[in-house]
């Protein structure tokens, strides 16, 4: 499943705004709409890990409007929200995860932290755990392209 949540981008006299419209709280500024969609991606991990740590559910993001531009979560950090999703939706703790994957709570919280480099075989078992699969796609940059 890619996580790519449409940004609205609107001119402000020489700045561009984005924001979305699934997560409110992801807001940012840039001088032109490259630097815009560049800063919109930092704003939406920060804004998604706040989400994180108020246990909140991460927001699904909406089709976005024809020719509306989205961003696209880097992998790990997608693949780090699911698995706190899918914790949410199934009740599972952080404890109940650890025992899953017979490692230790601190583990587990480490594969929550969006900031922490997570390695994708403890990702994959995380996932594989909570009833999914991580299944990787190349695909050809477009002209946004993102420095995760």
């Amino acid at each position: 499943m890619q996580q790519a949540y449409p940004v609205i981008l609107t001119k402000d006299g020489n700045s561009i705004i984005a924001e979305f419209p699934n997560v409110p709280e992801a807001l940012t500024v840039g001088s032109d709409k490259d630097n815009a969609l560049e800063w919109a991606e930092d704003a939406l991990v920060v804004a998604l890990s706040g989400y994180v740590d108020d246990r909140r559910d991460i927001p699904k993001p909406s089709r976005p409007k024809a020719g509306q531009e989205t961003i696209v979560l880097p992998p790990l950090i997608a693949s780090k929200l699911v698995i706190y999703q899918a914790m949410r939706d199934q009740n599972i703790t952080q404890t109940d995860l650890a025992a899953k994957l017979h490692c230790d709570a601190r583990q587990v919280r480490r594969l929550l932290d969006l900031d922490h480099h997570s390695r994708m075989d403890l990702i994959d078992d995380a996932l594989h755990a909570l009833g999914k699969k991580l299944v990787i796609d190349i695909q050809p940059l477009t002209p946004f392209i993102s420095v995760r």
